[in-house]
């Protein structure tokens, strides 16, 4: 059986259908995407020292990401494309959704940034042959309908040398309570409904896919909300938000 089987698809319908309607929230950080923004600067710290240390560069360079192509698949409407585009990298973003894509289009456009956003998929971009120095699947994995096929085409994307970074919530008694139950249901920081428990990746699983794609995880990253300095921050705690980075031989 092939590996990479014709037609295969990564794509949840019916999560782009959801993320889609939200469409013209993503760029309101008072609106539905307020956690996601928060969650922001953490996240694009976290790939911009990953990747200074991986090309060799100085992190507090503003223009650090230089020459780096950067592939954030899953992008949204771009709250993460966008500074990174900042730091310098070529960046393509892609995601299922055309509403999300023109989003991200029309943001960048009023921000005078040049970023190469496709509506398209991970199995069409792997298909089509393209390589990154870095790939990015942040708060994407528990989201598609086969994430060991998932990490497999993104692996497949990565060039020698380079890096793919995930980001994504655990399976824990602790992430039903804390992601699901408080985030949606009593805080009502994301609409009911935004994730399904049984979706959530293990650490372990999510390892497990990265090596059989020919990725080696070699850094995990716990993130935890900071109640009284109102932020998230790193930590050693992955029992809710974690993030790996991999690298290819």
């Amino acid at each position: 059986m092939s590996r990479n089987q014709p037609g295969a698809t990564t794509v949840d319908d019916a999560e782009v259908a959801r993320f889609s309607a939200l469409a013209g929230e993503w760029w309101d950080p008072r609106g539905k995407m307020a956690p996601l923004h928060k969650f922001n600067p953490v996240r694009l710290g976290y790939v911009r020292d990953q990747a200074a240390a991986r090309f060799d560069r100085n992190p507090k360079r503003l223009d650090c990401l230089k020459g780096l192509r950067i592939l954030d698949i899953g992008c949204g409407g771009g709250i993460l494309s966008e500074p990174l585009a900042r730091l310098g990298a070529t960046m393509v973003g892609a995601d299922p959704s055309a509403t999300n894509i023109e989003a991200a289009r029309l943001h960048a456009a009023a921000g005078d940034l040049v970023i190469d956003y496709r509506c398209t998929t991970a199995e069409e971009l792997a298909d089509a042959g393209e390589r990154f120095d870095i790939v990015l699947a942040m708060e994407v994995v528990e989201h598609v309908a086969d994430v060991p096929l998932f990490v497999r085409r993104c692996a497949e994307m990565v060039k020698p040398g380079g890096l793919m970074i995930t980001a994504t919530l655990n399976r824990t008694l602790k992430s039903f309570a804390l992601a699901i139950v408080g985030a949606e249901y009593i805080l009502r920081w994301l609409p009911v409904g935004s994730h399904q428990w049984d979706k959530f990746v293990t650490p372990n699983e999510l390892e497990i896919a990265l090596e059989q794609g020919g990725l080696r995880a070699f850094h995990e990253q716990g993130v935890i909300y900071n109640i009284l300095a109102d932020r998230w921050q790193l930590s050693t705690d992955t029992d809710v938000n974690y993030m790996i980075a991999a690298e290819k031989a």
